[in-house]
């Protein structure tokens, strides 16, 4: 199956060999990184590949790499840069419903309430109707300034997320800044238009959906089958998010863009079933309101930002770790780094050349 896959994708192989013997282009002459050519030749094509004994491998590593790498920590980092995010973000959110009123609004809110954890959602929904009550016409001067410093702040994430994605794969980073300033802001620009769909499809429900829907001629049965699709279309959204952030963070080539990958799917469920979770202790277990007093939305919020971060950060390490796997199948030395290709070497001190063995 493998040997099939090659043949109708020999040109893959040829246009890896070409990037890998002109690897010192992107750094110093000569100087090559990662494992050989053949060694992506004799990998697994695909997870269904790899027998029992690599997919424990995997999962031990990334426990144990988990630990490493610090995640918990980085985790609580990028929770504070999406919180930096957040409120610009609402600010954009508020001049979008000044256009389409009220009913907007409430629907937003509706769904904000059924979607969030406890009582994280007042954290939300309070600052919504505190910036609509403000904003009274300025829609249009607020949505620019919220979108510019919505997309600088996010950038600030996105940022974060770099860094660490380069320590989860254990490469540092080689991008020079004109190269990874804009991969940074357009990525955060992407992102925010995905997230902004997002929200736009949370709006379009209810008695706004209907009402759109008798402009536009759309039957009840329409309606009802939009009101169940909608949820797996942010599903998908979420996954095409998590999936872009993987692809494009790291220096690390890869095998390209995937809609969905091993760690991304592991993310979501993880981020679904902890979210779950940890709305049901909040709910029943919790005694947040008696310690933290009127903080205690803001702490639960944070902490449901925290998990939601943990959670992508474990399906990145996984990722990382099938990749690991993957080249040590194909012939690459266990304990040898980098054990992917990198995207670029121009910024590697010598001490990294050093360390990744490209001196």
């Amino acid at each position: 199956m493998a040997s099939k896959w090659r043949q109708e994708h020999g040109d893959d192989d040829q246009e890896r060999d070409r990037r890998h013997a002109d690897a010192g282009s992107a750094g110093e002459p000569g100087s090559r990184a990662g494992p050989d050519p053949q060694v992506e030749r004799n990998a697994p094509d695909k997870p269904t590949q790899m027998g029992k004994q690599s997919w424990v491998a995997v999962l031990r590593r990334t426990a144990a790499e988990f630990k490493d790498d610090e995640l918990t920590d980085r985790a609580a980092a990028l929770t504070y840069y999406g919180i930096l995010a957040l409120f610009p973000a609402l600010l954009v959110l508020v001049s979008i419903l000044g256009i389409a009123g009220e009913s907007a609004t409430k629907s937003v809110l509706d769904n904000i309430t059924k979607l969030t954890p406890g009582s994280a959602r007042d954290i939300i929904t309070g600052a919504v109707e505190q910036l609509q009550a403000s904003g009274s016409g300025t829609g249009s001067i607020l949505a620019i300034v919220g979108l510019l410093g919505a997309l600088w702040s996010a950038s600030g994430y996105v940022a974060a997320f770099i860094r660490t994605s380069n320590a989860v794969y254990d490469i540092p980073e080689g991008r020079p800044v004109w190269k990874i300033t804009p991969l940074r802001l357009v990525l955060t620009l992407v992102l925010m238009i995905l997230a902004c769909v997002s929200a736009l499809i949370v709006v379009f429900s209810g008695g706004l959906a209907r009402q759109l829907g008798t402009t536009l001629g759309i039957g009840d049965s329409a309606l009802n089958v939009w009101s169940i699709v909608k949820w797996p279309v942010l599903v998908l959204l979420v996954t095409i998010m998590i999936a872009l952030l993987y692809w494009a963070s790291p220096n690390a080539r890869g095998r390209g863009f995937r809609w969905v990958t091993p760690g991304s799917f592991l993310a979501l469920v993880i981020w679904m079933i902890a979210s779950a979770g940890f709305a049901l202790y909040v709910a029943n277990f919790a005694s947040y309101n008696k310690t933290y007093g009127t903080l205690a939305g803001v702490i639960i919020f944070l902490v449901w930002l925290w998990i939601t971060n943990l959670a992508i950060l474990l399906g990145l390490e996984f990722d990382a770790e099938m990749a690991r796997e993957r080249a040590i199948a194909g012939g690459h030395p266990s304990e040898e780094e980098p054990y992917v290709e990198p995207r670029d070497t121009r910024k590697w001190t010598d001490q990294d050349r050093k360390q990744m063995g490209s001196d």
